[in-house]
Parts: C-alpha cells; structure tokens; sequence
C-alpha cells in the first residue's frame, strides 16, 4: 500500500493544476483493496462489470459506500441495466441511443434520474463502440429529451497506439465536441472524461474532468 500512496502523490503533484476526479479503476481487487484505498483518500471507483461491481459494493461498510462514487466505466449490455440503475452514481459508458433509452425506462421504473456520459467513438474504431462526432450531433436533442436520465457530458477512450500527436488531436476534438453540443443545445456538460495512466496527462492538457486510473496507481 505504500507504493500506491508513493504513486498517488506523484500523480496528484503531476495533475494539480487541473484539479480532476481521479478515478480509481478497480475491477482487479476486492472490497478488501478498496477499503484500504479509501483510506489513502480515494473516493471516486470505476468498475467495468456489473455484477463484479455490485458484489464488491454490498461487502463495503456502510461508512464507505455513503461516502464514495462508483462509476460504471465499462460496456454496458441492454440486459444488464435494471442491475445497474441506481447502484452507480454515473454511467460512462452509454454509447447508443437505444441503451440511453433503455436506461431511462428503468430508471423511471425506480424512481430515479440516473446521470450518464455519451461515449464518443471520434476514432472511428471498430472493435470500440461510441457514438460517431455525426451521430452524436444528431441524436443529442433526442437523448436529453428522455425523461429519466441526465447527460453530465461526454467520455472517451482513445486508441492504445495513438502517438502523442494524435492524442492530443482526438482529445481535443471530444472537447470542440462537447462544447459544441453545449452551445447548439443550450446546456451544461461539466464532465469530459477521457485519459487512462498511459495518457492522461495529455487529457488533462486537452480538456479532461475525469481521468480513469488503474495501472499507473497500483503497479
């Protein structure tokens, strides 16, 4: 646990002027881990299963789960919502239109507005999913319009080859992007996240709020 704290203050002296939310990601560890890294002053968890996440979160003090975020940061599947509504506080991953409209049927169901990010694929890869920069500009109106949901802003996940260049250029462009759905539609998206520990420095540089860490931390 020393060498996390060791790694922790590097990365907090390294990203203080831009004062992000770090994120955590612990989809390698147990609730046992996790408690120790609240303890260090983490309190924002990315976990990318549902199930997995949610097994972890009911063996956590009650202290502890009060007092922390968990995002859902990876794919989601239509069938997996109705375990995934209400037990994250944002959604990353929302990447179609029809999942958003499949999160906002359960999210009425119980009651709730549940907070998501619109995935933005500007890559255009294809093994990745996301929205398309057009289709995104196309749906967006659609999207916001649902009842149940709250769009907080946008997520990405750049290519693992990009050269530094190409980072910057993408990053850059999912902020030109969130900045102009906010202009054209008259509303507020105060998160971008985007930068993982082989790029967040430059995420940072370009734009980013939220910053998904996991190797960079724990290795």
């Amino acid at each position: 646990m020393d060498k996390v704290e060791e790694n922790l203050k590097k990365i907090q002296a390294q990203i203080a002027p831009y004062k992000p939310t770090i994120i955590a990601v612990t989809k390698y560890f147990d609730e046992k881990q996790i408690i120790k890294y609240y303890e260090l002053g983490f309190r924002d968890f990315g976990e990318n299963r549902v199930k997995d996440a949610l097994l972890k979160i009911k063996k956590l003090p009650e202290e502890i789960i009060q007092n922390s975020k968990f995002h859902l940061i990876g794919h989601l599947q239509t069938n997996k919502v109705k375990q995934a509504i209400g037990n994250f506080d944002i959604i990353h991953s929302v990447d179609t239109k029809e999942l958003a409209e499949v999160i906002s049927k359960e999210a009425k169901k119980k009651g709730i507005v549940q907070n998501i990010l619109l995935q933005i694929n500007n890559a255009r890869e294809e093994q990745k999913s996301g929205f398309s920069p057009e289709e995104i500009k196309e749906q967006f109106k659609y999207i916001i319009g649902l009842e149940s949901i709250k769009v907080l802003g946008v997520m990405n996940m750049a290519p693992i080859d990009s050269t530094d260049e190409e980072l910057h250029k993408l990053f850059k462009n999912i902020k030109q992007i969130n900045d102009a759905l906010q202009f054209e539609n008259g509303v507020e998206l105060k998160q971008i996240s985007m930068g993982m520990s082989r790029d967040f420095k430059i995420a940072l540089e370009e734009g980013a709020t939220m910053i998904r860490l996991g190797r960079i931390l724990f290795e």
